[in-house]
């Protein structure tokens, strides 16, 4: 496994700051956004599908450093009843992106849509109750599963064997039972980018998830969450509270090896499933340094994809 850098962790840097960060942090790899969610994605994308001289100039910036593009991350909201169509546009900009490039690998969302043509935002049925949130959620699927089966050909067309989904709350892929539903529809194409940090919170074991999904772990995230036992005892994981008030929540997203999840059964459990892909530092600790918390997190890890090698 190759220790990898989601850039958007050093958002506030520029590109040529980032490539430095990764060659201190001792990284080999890079995942560049090229929207989407991404605040400050480190890479103009209508030019580079434009520009082959960018290309090149890309690609030769992190050769020259010994970096490898190992991913395009394009999280989105598809689906969605607004920004749906500009969250496809993106991916499949993306997708048309990664075969210039020579990316294998596509990070982005599932998508959730609306309750009603005209809703202004996604509804999210996760509940099994009542009867009205059940039917809702199928119709739901049927929509998806039409929208990544186009897509899914599309990323076949342009050299894309892993489109990988992170398990992400609000989306209709969020589990491991969410995940194999879509990938047994629309094909392997499909697969997870585990990220730990969301799935702990859940109550999910992530070393679990991993041996249950195996080939369909197409890529994976580095971040942990910590807990407040005591506001997690009054407001539980599914806490409201605002992510700009991390002091009020009963969980917050943190530096790797500073949380809760287990770091060792979790690479252990990667490399029993025969997983050789990189492991991407995603640092959105709200206490630490975006700097210093990259270089926490690779020094956490380094030793343990050594162990675990």
């Amino acid at each position: 496994m190759k220790l990898g850098l989601y850039t958007d962790s050093v958002g506030g840097k520029t590109f040529e700051q980032v490539l430095e960060i990764a060659v201190e942090a001792g990284v080999e790899a890079v995942e560049l956004a090229t929207g989407g969610q991404s605040s400050a994605p480190h890479l103009d994308l209508d030019r580079l599908l434009s520009d082959a001289d960018a290309r090149r100039r890309l690609l030769d910036g992190l050769d020259s450093r010994g970096l490898e593009l190992c991913a395009l991350n394009c999280s989105a909201w598809p689906l969605h009843p607004v920004l749906g169509a500009r969250s496809r546009t993106l991916i499949e900009h993306t997708l048309a992106l990664a075969e210039l490039l020579g990316v294998e690998t596509v990070v982005t969302m599932s998508g959730t849509p609306g309750d009603v043509p005209d809703s202004t935002t996604f509804t999210w049925a996760w509940y099994p109750w009542p009867k009205d949130q059940v039917a809702l959620l199928e119709r739901q699927w049927q929509q998806a599963l039409v929208f990544w089966e186009e897509l899914v050909a599309t990323a076949a067309r342009r050299g894309v064997s892993r489109i990988a989904f992170e398990l992400h709350p609000l989306h209709l892929v969020y589990n491991v039972p969410t995940l194999q539903r879509l990938r047994e529809a629309v094909g392997p194409v499909i697969g997870a980018n585990v990220d730990p940090s969301h799935l702990v919170w859940q109550r999910m074991d992530p070393a679990a998830v991993v041996s249950s999904l195996r080939a369909a772990v197409h890529y994976v995230h580095l971040k942990d969450t910590r807990y407040d036992d005591r506001a997690l005892g009054l407001a539980g994981v599914l806490d409201a509270r605002p992510f700009a008030e991390p002091a009020r929540r009963a969980w917050t997203f943190c530096t790797v090896g500073r949380g809760t999840v287990d770091w060792p059964a979790f690479l252990a459990a990667l490399r029993d499933v025969g997983y050789d892909g990189p492991v991407s530092i995603e640092n959105e600790d709200p206490f630490v340094d975006e700097v210093e918390g990259v270089l926490q997190a690779a020094s956490f890890v380094r030793p343990l994809l050594q162990t675990s090698a």
